[in-house]
């Protein structure tokens, strides 16, 4: 491996011996993401290492540790990332019609396909072995209250529940989605992906559609 003349590897160059090509620093932390999520969901948080990541992102550590000084940073943006996409499907889901019936069969398909994605993000949100540290908890946390309160917003505007009992209905929903969405993955592809979100959408409808809509 070629070293300079102090013994040291030229910066920007790994223990390879491939040099990483200058990147945008946002071209570059989103390859460093990349790399993290690789090796985050193939060993768990305690089991990835940051050699391993720099390793896999074919850059050296100290142009990882530029943009994220300790592991638990690198995971936590990965996580903001992640829960970012999910929080976009699922609106963009929930507002994608003002039909209700469609809406919750909208819904219920989006977490479905956000779970079955082959990158297994869903793993680093909802089966992370940092589950009970304050900032990860406090980030899902986070993430299902704007859920949450969205489906709760339009459920209050059409039946005219009390706020409190709109949001309950709201939680009830999302962790319906999030649970049988979940434990539909576990099936290993017995089910069809279009036919497990239709029973949980035709449970859920089945359920909420039985709350009067004001007219």
């Amino acid at each position: 491996m070629e070293r300079d003349e102090t013994g040291k590897r030229p910066a920007g160059q790994t223990r390879s011996g491939q040099r990483s090509a200058r990147l945008p620093r946002d071209e570059r932390r989103a390859q460093l993401l990349a790399a993290a999520h690789e090796v985050f969901v193939a060993n768990g948080y305690h089991g990835a290492a940051m050699d391993e990541i720099a390793e896999t992102a074919h850059v050296s550590k100290p142009v990882l540790y530029q943009h994220f000084p300790s592991k638990r940073d690198l995971y936590l943006a990965l996580l903001d990332s992640h829960l970012s996409t999910l929080i976009e499907l699922l609106l963009g889901a929930l507002n994608s019609t003002t039909d209700n019936d469609e809406r919750v069969q909208a819904v219920m398909r989006a977490y479905f396909q956000f779970i079955a994605n082959d990158d297994q993000a869903h793993r680093l949100v909802f089966e992370s072995d940092l589950i009970n540290d304050v900032d990860v908890s406090a980030r899902l946390e986070a993430f299902n209250k704007t859920f949450a309160d969205a489906v709760a917003r339009v459920i209050a505007e059409d039946t005219k529940l009390p706020e409190l009992e709109a949001q309950l209905l709201g939680r009830g929903l999302a962790g319906l989605a999030q649970v049988s969405a979940r434990y539909w993955l576990e099936t290993d592809g017995n089910l069809d992906l279009d036919v497990a979100s239709d029973l949980i959408y035709r449970l859920a409808w089945r359920g909420i559609s039985r709350f009067p809509k004001e007219t």
